[in-house]
């Protein structure tokens, strides 16, 4: 027990390690949950379980929203079933992978966190305003991580639209083709009994389309994500000790993870040789062959206008 604790906390001291943060926060949340679940119900106290879920899950309820704000970003690290997290984790660890390596760690935030923040506003706003969901408004709530999960894909879609995944029994798909099935079974789900959580994932889905096609153009949606990520950083972080030589004061400070100076921000324009070197690297062994700086020098290549 003592080794997977440690295991965790080594991998919540990795500066760029983003992703996987994400997951384990999700399944700690997941575990504790589960744990009380049992508990609880054991004790004939169930009860006390559903108000502690009522207070993470996303309400579709105006009246009742306005009176638990957070949940507009509770919901989206919180899971009641087993199969819920196990598909979310894996969707969001596979394209997430992706624009962690094209990226940086602090897009994989961005286009969690407002995917999540996005679905859950679409989804209180289509509540509150179609007609067919006013018979199930007050009874309506909603949990997990899909809208931010479906987020990250559509963006590492959009990003790399033939990147290919070697899926079972079908062999390598692109990933444009597995972002688009997953948009439509949305789709057709939206009139379903869980019609608000696949509103939710369209929602998500879409800010990951806009982030990517805006950040190609130069402009990053994530910068309000990373401000907010400095200042938490900031606020633990331990003050180094002032050091004093003859009579210049120098302080030390390390940058934040969360700055916005990433790896793919240093990266300097790469010239022609060096992208068709790229080009050819990637037609003879494909993207997967590439470093994590090559990927960023050809990112930041397709910005240039």
């Amino acid at each position: 027990m003592s080794n997977i604790v440690d295991d965790v906390k080594r991998e919540f001291a990795k500066s760029e390690n983003a992703l996987v943060k994400i997951i384990l926060i999700n399944t700690a949340v997941f575990l504790v949950l589960l744990l009380m679940k049992i508990i609880l119900t054991l004790s004939q106290s169930s009860n006390v379980y559903a108000a502690i879920i009522n207070t993470l899950q996303l309400p579709a309820a105006t009246g009742e929203f306005i009176h638990k704000p957070w949940t507009l970003i509770t919901y989206f690290f919180t899971h009641d079933d087993i199969f819920h997290i196990l598909f979310n984790m894996l969707f969001l660890y596979w394209f997430g992978k992706l624009v962690d390596e094209y990226l940086g760690a602090k897009r994989v935030i961005a286009l969690y966190i407002l995917g999540g923040i996005a679905g859950g506003m679409i989804y209180i706003v289509l509540y509150n305003i179609l007609p067919y969901f006013q018979a199930h408004i007050e009874g309506s709530r909603m949990l997990g991580a899909s809208a931010a999960a479906f987020s990250v894909a559509v963006g590492a879609s959009t990003l790399l639209p033939n990147y290919t995944f070697n899926l079972i029994f079908l062999g390598p798909v692109r990933i444009k083709f597995i972002a688009l099935f997953y948009i439509i079974l949305s789709l057709a789900q939206t009139v379903g009994p869980n019609a608000g959580g696949n509103l939710a994932h369209l929602a998500g889905a879409l800010i990951g389309y806009i982030f990517i096609k805006l950040l190609q153009s130069g402009t990053d949606l994530g910068k309000p994500i990373y401000a907010v990520m400095n200042g938490w950083s900031r606020m633990f972080r331990k003050r180094p000790s002032m050091q004093v030589t003859y009579r210049e004061k120098q302080v030390y400070r390390s940058t934040s993870v969360y700055s916005s100076s990433s790896p793919s921000g240093t990266i300097e324009m790469p010239d022609q040789i060096e992208i068709d070197t790229i080009l050819d690297k990637i037609s003879k062994s494909g993207y997967e062959s590439l470093t994590k700086e090559e990927k960023q020098k050809l990112f930041k290549a397709s910005q240039q206008k």
